[in-house]
């Protein structure tokens, strides 16, 4: 892939990805997307599987005096992941980040009920979930959310994404059961190039993905 756009938009793309699931025969339970930019490809992907859709909501945790900069993410039930290499080579100690990561596990949890408005959470006991989002690049909130099913019950995880980077990629098979994406391009530069239309999805968009 030499970089240029491959995917309309993200409901283009969500729909390229529902057909490739379906393709490799997987079976879904559940459609879970990562909020916001996920929630288009969901939609597109739940509908292709004949499947729920709801949310897993996660927040980065910056780094000191640089909140673009992730050192970790959180799930909105506290579940971690630490970029241990991010971790060490920023001002970072160890009661800074439990400080921050109950502050963003606060954060997710009010965005995951603002965005259900009232419906309860889904169960995930020994369920197929599939896990989707607009792409990965780094992959710190993707982690975090894959953590939380780590830690529930479910019966198996499949991580769907249309592009990523190689060694992001391949760091997330030893995390769930199957890894879907439908381009791992080496010039990887960010998840926008590859779309002709990445304009941001607000939350009231996003959140209407959700209710149809």
């Amino acid at each position: 892939m030499d970089g240029t756009a491959r995917f309309d938009d993200r409901t283009d793309a969500g729909e390229q990805l529902g057909e490739e699931l379906r393709e490799r025969g997987v079976d879904a339970d559940l459609v879970l997307a990562i909020p916001r930019g996920g929630l288009p490809l969901g939609r597109a992907v739940a509908d292709a599987l004949d499947a729920p859709l709801d949310i897993v909501v996660a927040k980065k945790i910056g780094a000191p005096g640089n909140p673009e900069y992730a050192i970790g993410a959180v799930a909105s039930d506290g579940s971690v992941w630490r970029n241990e290499q991010a971790f060490r080579v920023t001002d970072a100690d160890e009661a800074y980040f439990q400080e921050q990561r109950e502050v963003e596990a606060d954060a997710a949890r009010k965005k995951a009920e603002r965005y259900r408005s009232g419906r309860s959470p889904p169960v995930f006991d020994d369920k197929t979930v599939v896990v989707v989002d607009d792409g990965v690049a780094t992959g710190s909130t993707a982690r975090a959310c894959l953590s939380r099913l780590e830690a529930s019950d479910a019966g198996r995880t499949v991580l769907a994404v249309p592009v990523g980077p190689p060694d992001t990629i391949a760091d997330f098979q030893a995390q769930v059961d199957e890894v879907v994406c439908l381009e791992t391009p080496a010039g990887f530069r960010g998840v926008g190039q590859f779309y002709r239309d990445f304009t941001q999805v607000s939350d009231e968009d996003a959140m209407e993905y959700l209710e149809r």
